[in-house]
């Protein structure tokens, strides 16, 4: 099992109706990851675990857009989130619902 220590978080916005990539926000290790995460659930926020990607993501600025060869991984993971919200439509034309 990992230290709590080493654990990492990042967490992201995204707004379909602006323009613009998905946004770090937030993140951190150990205790700062540990309340980012309390407060995404505390928020009704899904918390989605990827290894992989957090160690890519936590390299990105706090403020900063994803770079763009990360646009699939996260778009993947958006896609479920909003599944898991009854948030998705399965026509890309109709755009996410609100």
């Amino acid at each position: 099992m990992k230290q709590e220590g080493s654990r990492k978080a990042v967490a992201l916005k995204y707004d379909p109706q602006q323009a613009g990539a998905p946004q770090v926000i937030a993140g951190g290790r150990g205790e700062v990851a540990a309340r980012i995460i309390e407060l995404a659930q505390e928020a009704g926020v899904e918390v989605v675990e990827d290894r992989d990607l957090i160690e890519i993501l936590a390299q990105v600025p706090i403020g900063e857009e994803i770079p763009e060869d990360l646009y699939v991984a996260v778009a993947e993971i958006l896609a479920f989130v909003y599944r898991m919200n009854g948030r998705y439509r399965k026509d890309p034309e109709q755009g996410p619902l609100r």
